[in-house]
């Protein structure tokens, strides 16, 4: 089967609404299609590597199915999301990847292994590796949207904020069409939280104090020592400030502390879970991936009635 991949200049987006006359794949179908093209010339050469977050373009398009590329440094991640009204399949073409789903066990998905879904299907995939990954992506009909979720404890929350996949075909439509676009897009800090969260699964004040127990996590304060001091402390949780964060974690880092590895589960607090979620999310970035925040922060743990220090003078560790 040959598939011509497409140039640069004709790229552009449809309707994920077919016309009449069009047959869309199964995902099954789409696992065959993807397990071809892999094997046809030119696309490797497009890929590249982008260390801020997952870069990706559409190789193929017409009006049954496209197909995407996708490379993923590692610690990148998609968050939790679907692909709307269209069925699905990839193939890693390069390392591994790591599939995520609510309340089952995590995936690991080598190469040349297609993974295929229906619609509404979501999930969340990761590179939890030390070197990048490449994957070829299938879509029928053509995607045209991504809904995003928020994992609160074992239940998925949806995002209002619309995809950087879509955002992405946006740009290509106004493109295509001459139209300006305004490639610095100012976000409100409600869209940047929203934004970190779906990269986290974020843990209510008891499933943290059980993986404190039982999973050897640990707990990390990032509360300046003002709030400490009113609020209380958790008994035995690290005291590591926010502004100091990455550089105690990170493990490339000379100054980092012992516990620093890109394997440690840490749980990052706050006093009510809000810079928290963007401190693990910065985490996740250095390469933690394992990285999440508590959901309600120092007050919900308190409000649960959770073990507390009494309110005191405690300066920070680190």
């Amino acid at each position: 089967m040959q598939l011509a991949i497409e140039e640069p200049s004709a790229r552009g987006t449809q309707s994920s609404v077919a016309p009449s006359d069009v047959t869309l794949k199964t995902s099954e179908e789409l696992s065959n299609i993807i397990s071809q093209f892999v094997l046809s010339d030119g696309w490797m050469d497009r890929v590249r590597l982008n260390s801020e977050q997952r870069w990706y373009e559409r190789l193929h398009h017409n009006s049954e199915y496209d197909i995407w590329v996708i490379s993923w440094m590692p610690g990148q991640s998609t968050g939790f999301h679907d692909h709307g009204e269209s069925s699905v399949a990839f193939i890693v073409t390069t390392g591994v990847l790591e599939e995520h789903r609510p309340n089952e066990q995590s995936l690991a998905i080598h190469l040349g292994q297609p993974r295929s879904f229906n619609p509404a299907y979501a999930h969340d995939v990761r590179n939890t590796s030390g070197a990048p990954a490449v994957s070829i992506h299938a879509y029928s009909p053509p995607l045209s949207e991504m809904n995003e979720y928020e994992l609160a404890g074992s239940r998925l929350v949806p995002r209002e904020r619309a995809s950087e996949r879509a955002e992405k075909l946006k740009e290509q439509k106004h493109a295509r069409k001459g139209e300006p676009v305004n490639h610095i897009r100012a976000r409100t800090i409600d869209q940047v939280l929203s934004a970190a969260r779906s990269r986290l699964r974020r843990l209510p004040p008891d499933e943290a104090c059980e993986a404190v127990t039982e999973a050897e996590a640990i707990l990390i304060d990032i509360r300046p020592e003002g709030q400490r001091a009113i609020e209380g402390s958790i008994p035995g949780a690290l005291i590591v400030e926010r502004n100091v964060l990455e550089w105690r974690l990170d493990p490339a880092f000379s100054s980092r502390l012992p516990i620093a590895t890109h394997d440690i589960q840490v749980i990052v607090f706050c006093s009510e879970g809000y810079t928290s979620s963007l401190a693990a999310a910065a985490l996740q970035y250095i390469g933690l991936w394992r990285a999440t925040d508590l959901v309600g922060g120092f007050n919900a743990w308190r409000a649960m009635g959770l073990p507390i220090e009494p309110t005191s003078f405690y300066p920070s560790q680190y």
